[in-house]
């Protein structure tokens, strides 16, 4: 009998995240993720002066450093151009946060979620984490398709939170929205039309969970995402024009949440 179309994509993309490696970048990434006992390191190169700066986060990560020459290093991994290595470089493979029910249950204490609707943009993504981390929220959590995976890139804009920030890549954002209800988060999408402010919004919240949805800058969320939420609320501007970009707008909304 043959498998129906949705199978054989199924099991071709469970092949091809079983297949999937990243290589972090920059003495910070690799320090933080050699240093994660979690992370599953793949090969590691660096130049003599890097591996001195690595010091004890060498010692303890369980794979043996590739030395290079500086003025060939690039010939040894395939980084971009443009990337700011620093003479260090680590293959990975992604990491294994769990599910969502088991990284965002709302448990004891105010529980918040930041949710990502088609952020392709890593540096944006990457910022985003680090407010996560600051700001304590249980998750980011996006798309596993039209959003931005885990690359040196992101790590390295990160600055260390991808490897202790649970980032939750999903099948469906609107189910996912509607499990986190279920779990008693409240759903507050960012749009910068919206009638009501987040503060307004965040005072009736209480002590409730609280999930902030943001969307892709220019486009914003989309429809089914829209209505989705349980309310669209704005962060307000001081003049009749302004503008954040989606990783500012997250750091000022998770402010907001983490200290109501």
């Amino acid at each position: 009998m043959k498998k129906p179309a949705w199978v054989i994509e199924k099991e071709r993309s469970r092949r091809a995240a079983a297949a999937e490696t990243v290589w972090l970048f920059g003495l910070h990434a690799v320090r933080d993720a050699l240093m994660n006992p979690a992370r599953e390191k793949l090969r590691l190169v660096v130049t003599k002066n890097a591996a001195d700066r690595l010091g004890a986060a060498l010692e303890g990560a369980g794979i043996d450093a590739e030395i290079v020459d500086p003025r060939k290093f690039d010939s040894h991994v395939p980084l971009g151009a443009d990337s700011v290595h620093q003479g260090a470089a680590l293959e990975v493979k992604p990491l294994a946060w769990g599910g969502l029910d088991e990284v965002c249950a709302a448990r004891q204490g105010r529980a918040l979620v930041v949710a990502l609707d088609r952020v392709t943009d890593p540096h944006n993504v990457g910022a985003i984490l680090r407010s996560a981390e600051v700001f304590g929220a249980r998750a980011v959590i996006a798309p596993a398709r039209h959003a931005a995976p885990e690359t040196g890139a992101l790590a390295k804009t990160a600055s260390g939170a991808l490897e202790r920030q649970p980032y939750l890549r999903i099948g469906n954002l609107a189910e996912a929205l509607e499990r986190l209800r279920d779990m008693g988060y409240v759903l507050l999408g960012l749009d910068g039309d919206a009638d009501r402010t987040l503060a307004e919004a965040l005072a009736e919240t209480g002590q409730r969970p609280v999930a902030l949805v943001l969307g892709a800058e220019g486009p914003g969320l989309r429809e089914k995402t829209r209505e989705t939420c349980d309310h669209l609320v704005k962060i307000p501007f001081a003049s009749t024009f302004g503008s954040l970009n989606v990783s500012n707008a997250a750091a000022v909304a998770l402010y907001a949440a983490a200290t109501r």
